[in-house]
């Protein structure tokens, strides 16, 4: 990592099974979107992270291919234990929730159509929608933080989200276009605190 250290902040997992324990019960936390329990056990929580930390290896989860929640616990696990550590976090984020959906994949085969089921997955959709708001929210405080600046982070965040989710333009183009922008300006302005 850049200038924060990962697990040497604050206290860090004990073992393997700590971390294995904590992403499952993350996992089974978050039906329709992980990442906003992950904010709240990592940071809040086990305190394993602080929100600047979070935000950083969020970012770097973002931009490599794979879910971002995956690619965080594989990053995490591996700052903490290696290897195993990362088969740790990844396992426990996904054993159960895998058998989970297989059985719900075959109920929803036997009931799909009634009303009531129905009715709960639009409920779950609109609370999932709540929770990413949420971190969305809690996430924003740490823009305060970053080298280039609300004034400059805020519109960066505005620019991708009208042109991948109003322009639909694709998701790779948008990122090579202002994410080598963001990297150029973030390298600038760091240089400039740094009085280099």
């Amino acid at each position: 990592m850049s200038e924060v250290e990962i697990g040497k902040a604050g206290p860090r997992p004990a073992s393997l099974g700590e971390v294995f324990l904590a992403f499952t019960r993350m996992a089974l936390q978050g039906f329709g979107g992980v990442l906003p329990i992950a904010h709240r056990e990592l940071v809040e929580r086990l305190r394993w992270l602080d929100a600047a930390q979070f935000v950083e290896v969020l970012a770097l989860s973002q931009v490599l291919p794979g879910p971002n929640v995956v690619n965080l616990a594989i990053i995490l696990g591996d700052r903490w234990f290696g290897w195993r550590g990362s088969l740790a976090a990844a396992g426990g984020l996904l054993a159960f929730p895998f058998i989970i959906v297989m059985a719900l994949g075959i109920a929803f085969r036997q009931f799909g159509g009634h009303p009531l089921a129905l009715g709960a997955l639009r409920g779950l959709g609109v609370v999932a929608a709540g929770l990413v708001i949420s971190t969305a929210l809690k996430l924003a405080r740490t823009l305060k933080e970053i080298p280039l600046g609300l004034l400059v982070g805020a519109p960066l965040a505005l620019a991708t989200a009208v042109l991948v989710g109003l322009l639909h333009l694709p998701l790779l183009w948008v990122l090579l276009g202002l994410g080598a922008f963001s990297v150029g300006a973030t390298a600038l302005a760091r240089r400039r605190r740094e009085g280099r």
